[in-house]
This record gives structure tokens, sequence and C-alpha cells, in this order.
């Protein structure tokens, strides 16, 4: 087998001593900045949140609305779409991965990360909607490899460049963490990656208002029943559940000591973990959930950056539950990066119902993310090359879906958070100069 010890300790010292204090001063500070400049706008815009949700769940026939563009799909389609990327197996998976390289308090830090970022997710979906055009066929192309040419087009095209990389690396990302669940059960991994190579292509084929529809169906479905199951393991133990709770609060600002084969970690070490994963579970920050935004046929932008806001609660909801999961039953004190840590508790501590139950949620929660991050690395892909090219594209995804699935965990991970990084700094960076030049546009939020 290939010898990648070199490969992962290279981009581990990338993240870990390069990387890891600028990424989180500009993480944290964007999104600090950007509340403050609102106003906490995740506070003041949750009663219109739930005015909206409750207005979609109540209507039963969607009526266009205002746009032009040909390829412009419901609202809450686009919200659907854009859950199924930041909803999936990163809320089940990321925060284990947090806790074991962060300890407790890095579960605290991905939280609150994810809470103060999701004002800089409504900025990416308010100048992703104010700055979408038309490409040649008249579809909508929208997101921050759009918004970005407002500051400088060449940082739009190095956004454009480093992202469509980094979404066929997430869906490796996806199908890897699928396949290792998989092989608990005696599945080839190679088996995993090819079948969910294939469902993919056949669901990409059918453009962005399938998708739109395919989300919208499963996102909702997928969520109740993990949700169901795992408060199910919570609550049998009240006790273990309240000292899980204490840990993370005695964590927070305080070194977590090895237990077990934990090796312990610094307080840096909880926030830079817990925020880089709550990136990578809420990609608040890196702009990619803006890009089904983009294609929202809304009249009222805001109403749109509103929903994208609020979607983030269910990021909050899912993760805290799957980090207390790890938590309470003392998993994460064994040490080793593991991408199979939930599904181990559930084998352990739920009928085989319970098993099932989280191997068909995984499974959806792996295929609507792998769809989103798919249709968001061929928009992206497209805005680079004007359309060229498109296929050749998606069969090298197609491809690294597949590889994906037998490489080993810890380079994956590793090498996802080195090119995270790359694709975030132009993103924010460029959403700070923007919110600055442009206040109108968030001025009345």
């Amino acid at each position: 087998m290939l010898d990648t010890s070199y490969l992962i300790a290279f981009f581990k010292w990338l993240n870990n001593d390069v990387f890891a204090l600028p990424a989180a001063i500009l993480f944290f500070g964007v999104s600090i900045i950007l509340t403050i400049k609102t106003g906490f706008l995740q506070i003041r815009a949750f009663p219109r949140f739930l005015r909206l949700i409750f207005k979609g769940l109540s209507t039963t026939k969607y009526e266009k609305k205002s746009t032009s563009f040909g390829n412009a799909i419901n609202p809450f389609h686009a919200l659907f779409t854009a859950l199924g990327t930041s909803i999936g197996v990163g809320n089940i998976v990321v925060p284990g991965i947090a806790i074991t390289t962060g300890g407790p308090g890095a579960l605290f830090w991905l939280v609150i990360y994810i809470f103060f970022a999701s004002v800089t997710k409504f900025t990416e979906v308010m100048f992703a909607l104010h700055t979408r055009t038309k490409n040649d066929r008249g579809d909508i192309v929208g997101g921050p490899m759009e918004y970005l040419k407002a500051v400088h087009p060449w940082l739009a095209y190095w956004y454009a460049a480093i992202m469509s990389a980094l979404l066929i690396g997430f869906s490796a990302v996806q199908s890897n963490t699928l396949s290792s669940i998989y092989a608990l059960e005696k599945i080839p991994a190679w088996t995993t990656g090819l079948v969910l190579a294939i469902i993919t292509v056949l669901i990409l084929s059918g453009g962005a208002r399938r998708i739109g529809a395919v989300a919208s169906k499963l996102v909702p479905f997928m969520f109740v029943l993990y949700v169901s199951f795992a408060l199910f393991i919570l609550l049998k133990d009240i006790t273990a559940l309240v000292n899980a709770l204490k840990l993370i609060m005695n964590s927070i600002l305080m070194p977590a000591a090895p237990l077990g084969g934990f090796l312990g970690a610094s307080i840096f070490q909880a926030i830079h973990c817990g925020m880089i994963r709550g990136v990578f579970i809420s990609e608040s920050g890196i702009g990619t959930a803006s890009i089904p935004h983009a294609m929202a046929d809304v009249k009222h932008h805001i109403d749109q950056g509103i929903l994208a806001m609020g979607s983030t609660i269910a990021d909050i909801l899912l993760s805290a539950i799957s980090g207390l999961l790890i938590l309470v039953t003392g998993i994460w004190m064994r040490g080793g990066l593991s991408n199979t840590l939930v599904y181990e508790v559930f084998k352990l501590y739920t009928p085989l119902a319970g098993q099932i139950i989280l191997l068909v949620s995984i499974s959806l929660f792996v295929l609507t993310t792998v769809i989103g991050n798919s249709f968001n690395g061929i928009q992206n892909f497209t805005s680079l090359s004007r359309g060229h090219w498109t296929k050749l594209y998606t069969s090298v995804l197609i491809f690294c879906l597949f590889l994906g699935s037998i490489l080993p965990t810890p380079l994956v991970w590793e090498a996802m958070d080195t090119v995270l990084f790359l694709a975030a700094v132009p993103n924010l960076l460029g959403l700070l100069y923007l919110a600055f030049k442009y206040p109108t546009i968030l001025k009345n939020c």
C-alpha cells in the first residue's frame, strides 16, 4: 500500500503551525465584525425566519416570482439544496473529530462559530443574489465567483479555481466517511465508492431542478430519523448527559487533560478545532452555500438571506447532539482520528433498528451532500471556464468520488483543511470589503 505518512505530516504541519492562527483570526474576526455591523441579525431576524418557514410549509403551489433567469428554482428548493450540503454527514462525523483532536471544549467553540458565522452566510447570500448573472444559455451563475469580481477579477478567478478543487475534495470526504462506515459491515470500500458515484451521475444529469426536488424531500426525512434515535441514546442516562455538559463547560477556557487514549489539548487547539470544523459543517465563510441560494426565484433578496442564515439552527442542533453522543458514551477517549464514532455509538447503544436507521440516515446525508457539493463545484467551474470543459470537470469529480472511498481517512481530512483555508481567504477578505463599500445592500436588514 502507498505510504501516505509524509503527506499527512506535511498537511498537518501546514494546518497546525502555519494556518492555524491566521485562520482563527480571519474566520472569527469577519463573523464578529459582520454580526456587529448588522446589529446581531441572527437574533433580530429569527421571528421573520419562522414566518418564512411556516409560510413556505403552508404553500401548496409554487408560483414563479420575478426573475427572468431560465434555471431559477423555488426558494425553498434552493434552501434545501444548500441544506443538503451543510446538513449532512459532517454534522454527524465532524463534532467527534473536533472533540478527538481539540477536547470537549472544541464542541462549544464549534457551536459558537456557527452562531456568529450565520451572519457571514447571510452576507454571502445577499451579495450572491445582487451580483448573479446569466451565462450564454440564459442560466443563473451566482456566488463568490461572481460577487468577488466587484473586488477584483483575479480574486474571483483564484476563488473559483481553488473552490472547484475543494468541492471535489468535499465529495471525496463524504465518500471516505461512508465507505469507512460500511467497511464495519464488511462491505468493500471500492463498492461503496462505485455505487455512490453511479447514483450521483444519475441525479446530476437532471440539473438544478432535480437536485432541488430530491434535496427538499430527503433532508427533512433524514433529519427527523437521526435526531429521534440520537435523543433516545442521550436521554437514557440523564446523569451522564449532565456530566458531559459540565465537561464541555469546564474545558472552554481550560486545557483538556489526557483521558484514556485522548492525549489532551490546549485552549487554542480547542478553539481552532471547533472553529475549523464549524466552517466545514455550516459552510459559513467559504461561500459555497450562496451558490444554490443565488438561483432562487425570490422577490425580496433579504428573505432568501434570512432563510440561509436561519438554516444554521439545524447545523447547531445536529452538531451538538452528535458531539454529546461522543462525550456521553466516552468513546472519544480511546484516541485516534476516526470518522465512524457515531455509528459505533449507535451500534453499541441502540437496538438493531437503530443501526439500520443510522445507516439509512448517513447514506442519505452523504448522498445529498455529494449532490450539492457536485452541483456547486460545477457552477464554480462553469464560471471559471465560461461554460467550457464542464463534462471533463464532472468526470474528474466522479472519479475522485470513487478515489476518496479508498484513501486513508487522516490524509483526506488534513488535505481538505489546507485547501479550505486557501479558498476562504479571498472570500472572507472580499466579503468584508464589499460589506463596507456597499452598505446599502445590508442596510435594511
